[in-house]
């Protein structure tokens, strides 16, 4: 018999989500998978930084899919409601324990229709290599469009996919899911544990110097609602090495087949057109900051080319954010790249150039000013093929004590373009790296 002295409470109630439809409601189209829209019902306990703080205001500054005035509405109509309870007001306080449940018709954004890659399989394991373009478990304006639920929905209702390591959406590459608990707490015990060595491949804007270069600087997340990290003196230690692995100038650089001296000057103002042609960089990170590869090769100042946050010079201006430094105005640098998407297209300055060709300029992911007849919802448009993912791939994650070693050949992106010579494959001469990565860290 429970008595008044039992610790357990009782947790608040939930709402669920009206229709949850299965098979998921996937179809191709365009090289696109789509998925048709859907009613679902988020529910999120109370954050430590929600603490104490307006409903509204918690959800105007950190949800960026709908504007402030659509979360109004919402939780007026009971839309939104606080422990399966409408609230009185807008400006109901959260306090910790509270579970706010949204439910929303939902518009996933599209992803690449590109299946997902097995690498190796066993009884306990399954590496695949994960395309651009796809989040690793449902998370904002995505749930079915994610490694999570298109697995699921390959292999049956009642299979729980458990991954290992998680990619940024715009990776691709190499991704450990677990098939069994232990297996999932044993592979991700390791990578924890730093064991697991990783190497990554990615095109960089201009002529990465030769030789191992060394980037520890600190990052900062700036941003979690933007998911904006910069380099800071009081950011998180963070550790990479970079090794370029080809040099390709542009055409009108060569000279008897050789790389002319002159790098080129000022473009309109335009520093970064300095940077002329691009690299293949091979990239080994020690420690597993967020976004940390892209945020080290923006400060070295040679940022992936097609990085629609760091190499934005609409967001950094026409230095690209290299060698960042504390007196830049945080401020504005969010706001501008908070339009990116909505009023301005979220271009990389690889799409300023030669590189894309017009048809992928013009067609981007923006706000078409179309709302959806049922939740009017402002409808966006179909991302371009080259939105879908960023020049960055996992291509091999290995047991230092040589256990295991899986990879994935260079991506369509890194080989050498049309009329150049270079390489096909990383060198295994430089595996492992000459830099002693112990002794970096430490």
């Amino acid at each position: 018999m429970p008595n008044d002295y039992s610790p357990f409470v009782e947790p608040p109630p939930v709402v669920i989500t009206p229709c949850d439809p299965w098979p998921p409601p996937y179809y191709l189209e365009d090289g696109l998978r789509k998925v048709k829209p859907y009613h679902y019902t988020y529910n999120t306990y109370c954050k430590e930084r929600w603490r104490g703080r307006e409903l509204l205001e918690i959800f105007a500054s950190e949800f960026r899919d709908r504007p402030a005035e659509y979360y109004e509405k919402a939780i007026l109509e009971g839309r939104v409601v606080v422990n399966g309870k409408p609230v009185p007001s807008t400006s109901t306080i959260i306090n910790n324990g509270d579970i706010i449940s949204h439910t929303l018709h939902r518009h996933e954004p599209p992803s690449s229709a590109q299946p997902i890659g097995i690498v190796h399989e066993d009884n306990d394991l399954i590496v695949i290599n994960k395309p651009a373009g796809l989040p690793v478990h449902p998370a904002g304006r995505y749930r079915h469009n994610s490694v999570i639920e298109i697995m699921r929905a390959d292999r049956g209702y009642g299979w729980n996919p458990l991954p290992c390591n998680r990619l940024d959406r715009l990776t691709s590459g190499i991704m450990f899911i677990g098939k069994h608990r232990q297996a999932a707490e044993d592979m991700s015990a390791q990578i924890r544990e730093r064991t697991v060595k990783k190497e990554y491949i990615t095109r960089v804007l201009g002529e990465f110097p030769e030789g191992e270069i060394v980037c520890e600087k600190p990052i900062l997340q700036i941003s979690p609602k933007l998911g904006l990290n910069r380099v800071r003196a009081n950011g998180k230690e963070a550790l990479t090495v970079f090794k370029r692995l080809a040099y390709y100038p542009p055409k009108e650089d060569q000279q008897d087949g050789q790389p002319n001296e002159v790098n080129g000057g000022e473009h309109d103002g335009m520093a970064w057109k300095k940077l002329r042609g691009y690299s293949i960089v091979r990239c080994f990170p020690v420690t597993g900051r967020t976004h940390q590869l892209r945020v080290h090769l923006q400060f070295l100042g040679h940022p992936i080319s097609n990085d629609p946050i760091y190499a934005n010079q609409r967001v950094f201006g026409p230095s690209l954010g290299k060698g960042g430094t504390e007196d830049e105005n945080e401020e504005d640098i969010m706001s501008r790249l908070s339009r990116m998407g909505k009023e301005e297209v979220a271009d990389a300055v690889a799409y300023h150039d030669e590189m894309v060709d017009q048809y992928n300029k013009r067609k981007a992911e923006k706000m078409t000013g179309e709302t959806c007849e049922i939740c009017d919802t402002p409808l966006y448009s179909d991302p371009g093929v080259h939105e879908l993912g960023i020049y960055l791939h996992a291509r091999r994650y290995y047991c230092q004590d040589g256990n295991w070693d899986y990879e994935t050949g260079l991506p369509d992106w890194a080989l050498p373009p049309p009329g150049y010579e270079g390489a096909t494959e990383p060198t295994k001469e430089s595996d492992p790296l000459a830099v002693d990565l112990t002794s970096a860290a430490g």
